[in-house]
């Protein structure tokens, strides 16, 4: 039986870090500070429930570990990117379509909504931390998926650092590397990261509902916050974009449609 009572308890720990993060975008003027949070969300859930309750299973280490090794590189590399950089451009989009009053908005539609999404994709971790059954092949198997997505993710994210220090913002397009085989690799190992913790919670006894967390980061990545809103930004700066758009898989790495110069 899931324990809501105990899930329950971090949800006001994270709305508080919510609201943290919040007034110190007032004093910047910058919400996407909230980036290098997001992965704190996480990190502070698990901390929270391993600290609440003693009696963590087998698993626990290997959650805590697991979460924390993602937790701090993203938050680490977030923090890198956007420091001495003005608002992202998504963020400066989202406050020209909410004002006025756009500050007091921020907390509920930027801060607050990300701390609940954070909060419903981190349940999976809850059953894996308390789960008295012993390790098995398919933690095996889930944990080698989350290192696996985690590889990506780190590896695209350095190579177009890499690309972005050398262009010096030219109107170039990133199509080699793991770039190459999809216009978002970044976004794809997260999801891969997300669906691997999800291996580790069907094999703690997670019930069947929890296939909704990996689902949910998934779609928001495809659908709502990650590929529309960059690529939006992307193909009205960039104009080769486009014809990366037209030979490049969008998410899942793929051969492209013909060769890109």
């Amino acid at each position: 039986m899931f324990d809501w009572t105990l899930a329950a308890i971090t949800l006001p720990v994270l709305l508080g870090m919510a609201v943290l993060t919040w007034l110190a975008s007032l004093h910047k003027r910058d919400v996407s500070i909230v980036d290098s949070v997001w992965a704190l969300f996480f990190l502070a859930a698990l901390l929270t429930w391993w600290n609440l309750e003693p009696h963590n299973g087998p698993r626990g280490l290997s959650a805590l570990s697991l979460v924390g090794l993602w937790a701090i590189r993203l938050c680490g590399y977030l923090t890198w990117r956007n420091w001495g950089h003005p608002e992202d451009r998504r963020y400066q989009a989202i406050r020209a379509r909410n004002q006025p009053n756009y500050e007091l908005k921020s907390l509920v539609i930027v801060f607050a909504l990300q701390a609940g999404l954070a909060w419903l994709i981190a349940l999976p971790i809850l059953p894996v931390l308390k789960s008295p059954a012993a390790w098995s092949w398919l933690d095996c198997l889930g944990a080698t998926v989350f290192l696996l997505g985690l590889a990506v993710e780190t590896l695209a994210d350095w190579q177009l650092a890499r690309f972005k220090a050398r262009s010096q913002g030219g109107e170039a397009v990133l199509n080699s590397g793991v770039w190459r085989y999809s216009r978002h690799p970044n976004y794809f190992g997260e999801a891969v990261v997300w669906w691997g913790f999800y291996l580790l919670a069907v094999s703690a006894g997670a019930p069947v509902w929890m296939i909704l967390s990996p689902a949910l980061i998934t779609f928001l990545l495809l659908k709502v916050s990650g590929v529309p809103l960059l690529e939006q930004d992307l193909a009205e700066r960039r104009p080769a974009y486009r014809d990366y758009v037209r030979n490049t898989s969008a998410f899942i790495p793929w051969p492209p449609r013909r060769s890109q110069s």
